[in-house]
């Protein structure tokens, strides 16, 4: 199986994420592919960088021939460059939004934080989903792209205490943090990887000044969106983790811990801006094989349920699944007293268990829940694309070695295809099998 592994010693910022996929070999085009459709007027400038010795790879994003931070910064002059507020526009205290009264203490990476010139007061969420859906891009990098500004929205969200849709993004909604996501998740679609790895995280140590006060690193935003993940505090009194780069990773549902056994085919380094003596302000990317069936430990939750009707448990599936839940199950079971009930298990990575623990205990009627962890071992996934009369659609692969044991038509594929021809979904189902039985016989 392939897979990669994130080495996150220096941090992690959506331009060094960039570096990095590029370096590890995604091809330039795919990420300025993503760029230009998104119809917002920028591009991407790439450089080869030294960083304490380390030739890496730094990606900038231009509006026009200007860097994007430098036009915004022209558009909003009191806006310094080190802000985590996306207040909501009627809790701004300046008149271009908060902003920081410091010298001494710079961005980590300087992955600019800043409000786009067309956008002073910031984009919405509902303005983001637009431009993202608007863009010439594969369901799946649009869907994680949106996943990754929702997970920013919620955490924003609950630290200012407002509904999510009240947010108006500052740095994360500037041109230079959308087309950060946007070209990210298009390289990671890209490279395919069956599962993703990372070492713990590196959040940097000293004090945040913000327009509220003084905070420690990481800033309250970026904390909250590092929650499961496991980090630390070391070698530099910077920041290392942006609100970007630690959405990026929640993103992958990386399994976190030391590099698993792999043969490694590429190595791939992202640079920060900042360049520090003796610390390579880079972020490591290792793509390659698993050496061995991969396992991966997952958590167990567990409630039974005999008071909850139908919908709202269809409901809490639903919700599950949408903020990251690797599965659920809905098993019908006998309670006590001989009630019939539901037993509602839901498969949660680290990154992910504690939400999904909130949304059982608040969206069911249960009082408590069961947890435990468990091993699981899972095929090497990979997909394939087959041309049909009804268009291309994926073909979702599982592998142990060379041995195919499971092959299934991607089914939102097939529903957009149906959808477009209005056809049965089931007719592009079997189409596509049929395609893809015919080239595995040829390949053979």
């Amino acid at each position: 199986m392939k897979i990669a592994y994130l080495d996150c010693f220096a941090g992690i910022s959506g331009d060094m994420f960039l570096g990095a996929l590029l370096d590890a070999g995604v091809p330039l085009a795919v990420l300025e592919e993503a760029t230009a459709t998104l119809n917002i007027g920028a591009s991407l400038r790439v450089e080869r960088v030294d960083r304490s010795g380390i030739m890496s790879t730094k990606v900038h994003v231009m509006e026009g021939e200007r860097l994007a931070e430098d036009a915004t910064s022209d558009a909003m002059p009191e806006q310094q460059e080190h802000t985590h507020s996306h207040h909501p526009q009627t809790q701004h205290e300046h008149k271009g939004g908060h902003h920081h009264d410091h010298e001494p203490h710079e961005h980590a990476h300087d992955e600019t934080n800043t409000h786009s010139r067309d956008h002073s007061h910031g984009r919405s969420l509902t303005e983001i989903r637009r431009i993202i859906a608007a863009a010439s891009l594969a369901e799946p990098v649009k869907r994680t792209a949106i996943r990754a500004f929702e997970l920013l929205g919620a955490s924003e969200a609950k630290i200012h205490g407002v509904d999510v849709e009240q947010i108006h993004f500052h740095e994360v909604g500037a041109v230079d943090a959308i087309v950060d996501i946007v070209a990210a998740s298009a390289g990671i679609h890209h490279l395919n990887v069956g599962k993703w790895f990372s070492s713990a995280v590196n959040v940097g140590g000293g004090m945040v000044e913000c327009a509220h006060g003084t905070f420690p690193v990481p800033a309250p935003a970026t904390a909250d969106l590092l929650r499961g993940v496991p980090t630390y505090s070391a070698h530099v009194q910077k920041e290392l983790v942006t609100p970007t780069g630690a959405a990026l990773l929640r993103v992958l549902d990386a399994e976190f811990g030391p590099q698993p056994a792999m043969q490694i085919e590429s190595i791939g380094y992202g640079a920060g801006s900042r360049n520090p003596h003796g610390f390579p302000n880079v972020l490591r990317l290792s793509l390659g094989e698993a050496l061995a069936q991969v396992s991966e430990m997952v958590t167990v939750i567990e409630t039974a349920i005999d008071d909850l009707s139908p919908q709202l448990l269809a409901n809490v599936a639903e919700l599950a699944l949408t903020k990251g839940a690797l599965d659920v199950m809905l098993t019908p079971v006998i309670m006590k007293k001989g009630r019939p009930g539901t037993l509602i298990t839901v498969l949660a990575s680290d990154a992910t268990t504690e939400a999904l623990q909130s949304l059982l205990l608040r969206e069911t009627s249960s009082l408590g829940l069961r947890i435990r962890r468990d091993e699981r071992i899972v095929l090497e996934r990979r997909f394939e694309t087959v041309a049909t009369k009804f268009g291309e659609i994926r073909i979702k692969l599982g592998l142990r070695g060379s041995e195919v044991f499971n092959a299934a038509p991607e089914f939102e594929d097939c529903r957009a295809a149906a959808e477009a021809r209005d056809v049965a979904v089931k007719l592009v189902q079997q189409a596509a099998m049929a395609a893809w039985t015919n080239k595995s016989a040829e390949s053979r």
